[in-house]
């Protein structure tokens, strides 16, 4: 992203915002409550139309292959108490490939759901209607579907609501290898600066001086 500005009803919320992320890296952005965090991020992703800037995001992975996007927003979608599925189902429907719902998954989609389960410790809430859980529990299931799919573009909006100190860590370090190790792009808003200082790369900080707009600054980890 380079020189991007945003305006709601003609007032600046984002102006000349320029950041990038590269393959390997695990990367947080952080600021205020009010700092236009998830608008910058929405205006990545192309879901609002920024008022000035370029955006590029890769075609294609490190391995030539068509770059795949995982998102988690803030508020994840809301399951009702009728909604059918199992958390199993709906973490392993991360493994069906974009329009192809009846294909038969393999024993390493399987296992794959089942590591993305207990990454976030909900292995053994698997058998459950995904309508019957708390907040925090579809939070979860959500990133579990998420590390089903196996995106090459990790983007999260304060993805660790709802889940305790021991388990925010162990998210983290999922997160460090996934890029370290994997290869992956990772952008996740958070406030939690100083819990994730050891498994980062960048620190991305959205500050705004007195009678000045949003302004993004690169900060070492």
């Amino acid at each position: 992203m380079e020189g991007l500005s945003f305006y709601y009803d003609n007032e600046p919320v984002l102006e000349n915002v320029s950041y990038h992320v590269d393959p390997g890296e695990f990367v947080i952005l952080t600021g205020e409550n009010g700092a236009a965090k998830s608008t910058l991020i929405k205006a990545t992703l192309g879901l609002l139309k920024p008022s000035s800037g370029k955006i590029t995001i890769a075609k294609k992975n490190t391995q030539g292959k068509k770059l795949s996007i995982g998102y988690i927003p803030q508020q994840v979608a809301s399951f009702n108490a009728g909604f059918p599925s199992t958390v199993l189902e709906l973490v392993e429907s991360g493994r069906y490939p974009q329009g192809k719902w009846f294909k038969k998954l393999s024993d390493r989609d399987h296992e794959h759901a089942k590591k993305a389960l207990e990454s976030v410790d909900m292995w053994n809430m698997r058998h459950k209607k995904v309508g019957e859980l708390s907040g925090g529990q579809k939070q979860r299931i959500s990133l579990a579907r998420l590390f089903a799919k196996d995106p090459d573009l990790f983007i999260l909006d304060e993805p660790t609501t709802g889940m305790d100190e021991k388990s925010r860590n162990d998210f983290y370090g999922l997160l460090q290898h996934s890029a370290h190790a994997h290869g992956k792009s990772i952008l996740m808003i958070t406030h939690d600066h100083d819990d994730t200082k050891k498994y980062i790369d960048r620190h991305i900080r959205l500050v705004r001086k007195e009678n000045s707009k949003w302004r993004c600054f690169h900060m070492n980890s």
